[in-house]
């Protein structure tokens, strides 16, 4: 596809599509003409349909207020127990043992691409704020990536630049429930999937071809089979659009929601010619499950530290994924290891290294052909868990599959303790999570673990459910609204005392509890934080570095 700004321009366009976003530095390079066309053809072409499936998604949930459990679609039988297999995967990426994930800012991407890991997946969703500016700034640090460009000059005066044999390059939009207000068409949001998606694309697509790479994507909070056929069309016509041949772009699709999980193999076959397996994004799942049993006063979930892989509704959920992937001759990553190595305290930091290579030698064992971290010095801790146990590239011919799991296996709810503990964890990761969002920083080092807005999803679902049940903590204490209103004014108080103490910012914290007490109080459970909190965030709010 032809990215120069100089291409003749559709006339209709310029009046239909609006860029109504405050002035960006990397703007001229990143919003030309041509790509902005680009974008506002997917909006006009799939914009109604999206808006259709995605109400569609309210149907799930309420059919379990009316007690039915979900289970394997009836009408897609056929197609299960069919003979037929994805695409093969490209030479770039048949070895995927480790990869890592982050943020666009671009040390992060030059970090990233030279840590080792076999693929980074640059995040403009879980880990990305959405300011206007980090947005398109994210979009300039990896159309330079692509071109082999990209560096960057520190404080210390320190260039970094991309070694010989960066990583393979994963982009994630944002999910088919957001939008970017940034620009419009027609006076609508676009939706921020196809404006994440379709400008990096138009820029890098015949980059990345005439480089022996591909256009590859991580497709978040996919809930049915449906969304995954739209993804799969949206390729269609931007491969046709862009003159390269179909199958050329590919993509992972994260299992990180519970309808998704029971209409797995139909969004494998949906995408079947672009695939590029799928992943266990297993904290969103964990959301997912707590979001749609929120109702259920016989589904009370413990302390999020209970919530383990060795749990029955997660080890179901692995090994279904696995089975699916292999017997269709797709990767199955596994999930993400977020511990941040602590050089400060040496004994701290074998005891969570240690924690971290026996998640990853309990998934290599399990048969994942790859794995996720969130820092550079986790990269060779996982590789060495994947190397000792996985001699070739990977273990998509793996032989037996794991056993075929039952839609009960699926759905036993865990059982265990609600702590003040808890609460207070809770409220302390989600209050200083979405302080820093509404300050443009979306990956935020939170007690010695790198969290994003899954975590948080966990935490204010968790917080919401206990409340609106009056769950009974373990000393016999109810909990209700007023007790986490309280905690969350009492954590903002001491984020606030720390950053006073500190010289840091204080301008959002108010913003947060606010957010955090509206999201725990709402009779209407909010199906997605980010939605709320879009509306009250920024769009002016500078990059923050730190």
């Amino acid at each position: 596809m032809d990215g120069s700004p100089n291409r003749p321009v559709d006339a209709a366009f310029p009046d239909r599509l609006r860029v109504v976003g405050p002035p960006v530095l990397a703007a001229d390079d990143v919003l030309t003409p041509n790509a902005l066309r680009f974008v506002g053809e997917l909006a006009a072409r799939f914009e109604d349909r999206r808006q259709e499936l995605l109400a569609h998604r309210a149907r799930f949930h309420e059919d379990l207020v009316r007690g039915h459990r979900p289970s394997f679609p009836e009408a897609t039988r056929a197609l299960r127990e069919g003979e037929w297999n994805v695409a093969p995967p490209p030479d770039d990426i048949v070895d995927r043992r480790v990869e890592i994930t982050g943020p666009t800012d671009r040390r992060m991407v030059i970090h990233a691409l030279n840590s080792g890991a076999r693929v980074y997946m640059a995040d403009f969703e879980d880990s990305h704020s959405p300011v206007w500016a980090r947005t398109v700034e994210g979009q300039a640090n990896l159309i330079d990536a692509v071109r082999g460009t990209i560096e960057d000059v520190g404080p210390d005066g320190v260039r970094l630049t991309l070694g010989d044999r960066p990583a393979v390059l994963f982009v994630r939009p944002r999910g088919w429930h957001l939008d970017e207000r940034h620009v419009t068409v027609d006076g609508r949001p676009v939706s921020a999937s196809l404006f994440d998606f379709g400008i990096y694309f138009f820029h890098t697509s015949r980059e990345l071809v005439a480089r022996g790479h591909r256009p590859y994507f991580y497709l978040p909070k996919i809930e049915h089979f449906p969304e995954a056929e739209l993804w799969d069309d949206v390729f269609r016509f931007s491969e046709d659009r862009g003159g390269l041949p179909r199958g050329t772009i590919r993509a992972t699709v994260l299992i990180e929601t519970l309808p998704a999980v029971f209409e797995a193999e139909e969004i494998l076959y949906a995408l079947r010619e672009h695939s590029a397996g799928l992943n266990c994004g297993r904290w969103d799942y964990i959301f997912s499950f707590l979001k749609q049993f929120r109702d259920d006063a016989s589904a009370i979930f413990p302390d999020r530290s209970e919530l383990t892989m060795d749990r029955p509704f997660l080890r179901a959920y692995v090994r279904h994924l696995i089975r699916i992937c292999h017997r269709r001759g797709a990767h199955a990553i596994g999930g993400m290891a977020a511990q941040i190595p602590l050089r400060s305290d040496p004994s701290a930091n074998e005891a969570a290294m240690a924690a971290v290579l026996a998640d990853k030698e309990r998934e290599v064992a399990l048969g994942h052909d790859g794995t996720w971290v969130a820092h550079p010095g986790l990269v060779a801790v996982a590789q060495r868990a994947f190397d000792a146990r996985m001699p070739g590239p990977n273990q998509i011919d793996r032989r037996p599959l794991p056993e075929p799991v039952r839609p009960e296996d699926l759905l036993e709810i865990p059982v265990g303790p609600v702590t003040e503990d808890g609460i207070r964890t809770n409220v302390r990761v989600a209050v200083r999570y979405l302080e820093s969002w509404l300050r443009g920083v979306g990956c935020v080092p939170i007690d010695h673990r790198m969290e994003d807005a899954a975590t948080v999803e966990i935490a204010r679902a968790q917080l919401w459910q206990w409340a609106h049940r009056r769950v009974r903590l373990a000393s016999g204490e109810a909990v209700t609204i007023p007790y986490i209103v309280e905690a969350i004014a009492t954590e903002a108080q001491r984020v606030r005392a720390e950053r006073t103490r500190e010289g840091g910012p204080t301008s959002t914290i108010a913003a947060a509890a606010g957010l955090m007490e509206g999201l725990v109080a709402s009779t209407a459970f909010q199906e997605y934080f980010t939605n709320s909190a879009y509306r009250v965030l920024e769009p002016t709010v500078p990059a923050d570095p730190s």
